[in-house]
């Protein structure tokens, strides 16, 4: 099995190419790493492949903020700049001027 290296880093703002929700990444899967449930619970067209880097999103959508999981395969960089509403982010990440997130040190492995 071969290493794959993660496209996204921890900090960075995604949106889903798909569905209409956006996060910032607060930690990565080298591969799939949910249930077997959550995995059948994806319709069999869109489902993605296992052995790729899968994403823990502090996500939102219009509606609410939540935790979603996502294949690499499906996010691409969220270039909107429009800020972010999800509150736990500020308990985990410092917000650079640049607007990076950065892990604050207490959350740092």
């Amino acid at each position: 099995m071969k290493e794959r290296l993660a496209k996204f880093s921890i900090g960075e703002v995604v949106r889903h190419k798909v569905f209409p929700f956006r996060g910032v990444i607060f930690d990565v899967d080298p591969e799939f790493a949910n249930t077997e449930e959550w995995w059948n619970s994806i319709p069999a067209e869109v489902r993605p492949s296992k052995d790729q880097p899968f994403y823990h999103l502090l996500a939102e959508n219009d509606e609410s903020e939540y935790v979603a999981y996502v294949s690499e395969q499906n996010l691409v960089n969220d270039e909107s700049g429009t800020p972010l509403r999800n509150p736990q982010i500020y308990q985990i990440f410092d917000q650079a001027p640049s607007g990076q997130f950065k892990p604050k040190m207490s959350f740092a492995h």
